[in-house]
């Protein structure tokens, strides 16, 4: 059942990923239907707070499976727990109560922590060898390529309706003029043609192009341009290791997934037992996430210092 649950809160986190930015840049104040259901997103992960409290964890040191709820507990109150808390909060509803302040809307950025989950989501998909790994890691890229142009045009729109309605026409979108058409009123316009447009202007800036017809007109939009690109050179490294890995093969995942469809086929020919084979894919799956164990950080230092360290280490943590 927890499994599925996983699932079932993977879709709201997804939503919440991509829908944050949206109303963050282009909501003031949602419409009732998308409040009801931003209401139902919360009310879900609200719940999943308290499945967390018990829910087991492995130890770091002994990598065992701590079922002590008094320990559970105190583990998650001490990591993500004010994090989740506040992001559950109807942020909505206190920016309205609270007299339209513009500040408070800046915490719904809190519920951007919930991504964590599409990323270890990911990163599931590339350990399962049914999978093609080429094909996830593709995904993957793209999937972090759009989401941080997503949430940069989104903010490009928040920073054009943020200054004085008699300011507007010196915005990059109501200084703007495609054709014979002007954008000085661009509030009237459908927001999928706002959305696409403000994702053209983050697209364009982050390749860098410039062609000339969307730039930033205001000192507020020329800091964030500057902060913008500056990231998008990490970005642009990030995405182009990633590429290369994938040309040389020679990750970590990939090597385990060698390594497991070659025990797989071994114990298929040799018709071994279900719960032996089990057994196996599990012991791999162990050394693949602890593979920086201490006998790993330990195994360049000299026998004789490495030997003092795992006696120390002994008589720290003898149940390990």
């Amino acid at each position: 059942w927890y499994v599925a649950w996983t699932h079932f809160i993977l879709i709201w986190a997804i939503y919440s990923s991509f829908f944050t930015p949206l109303e963050f840049g282009f909501f003031r104040g949602l419409p009732e239907n998308l409040f009801l259901l931003d209401i139902a997103g919360q009310l879900a992960f609200l719940f999943d707070i308290v499945v967390h409290f018990f829910l087991a964890y492995r130890h770091t040191h002994s990598h065992h499976l701590v079922y002590d709820r008094r320990l559970i507990a105190l583990r998650y109150l001490k990591s993500r727990f004010i994090v989740d808390f506040l992001g559950c909060l109807p942020w909505d509803a206190i920016y309205k109560v609270c007299g339209r302040k513009e500040p408070i809307r800046y915490m719904l950025w809190i519920r951007l922590s919930r991504a964590l989950r599409v990323t270890e989501f990911f990163e599931k998909l590339e350990k399962d060898i049914r999978i093609n790994y080429l094909f996830i890691r593709i995904v993957k890229l793209i999937v972090v390529e759009y989401y941080c142009t997503h949430a940069a045009g989104c903010i490009f729109y928040y920073l054009a309706t943020t200054v004085p309605p008699s300011k507007e026409g010196y915005t990059w979108i109501g200084s703007l003029q495609m054709g014979e058409y002007r954008y000085s009123n661009f509030r009237e316009i459908d927001l999928w043609k706002r959305y696409i447009l403000s994702l053209y202007f983050s697209v364009v800036t982050m390749v860098t192009v410039g062609y000339g017809d969307i730039h930033a007109v205001n000192v507020r939009e020329m800091i964030f341009v500057m902060i913008y690109v500056s990231f998008d050179m990490i970005l642009g490294a990030y995405l182009l290791g990633n590429m290369a890995a994938l040309i040389v093969k020679g990750s970590k995942t990939e090597r385990f997934r060698d390594k497991m469809a070659d025990l797989i086929k071994y114990m298929n020919r040799n018709n071994l037992d279900k719960q032996i084979s089990k057994e196996i894919k599990g012991h791999l799956r162990l050394q693949y996430d602890c593979s920086y164990t201490e006998a790993t950080a330990l195994q360049d230092i000299p026998v004789s210092i490495r030997t003092k360290v795992i006696l120390s280490s002994f008589i720290i943590f003898p149940t390990s």
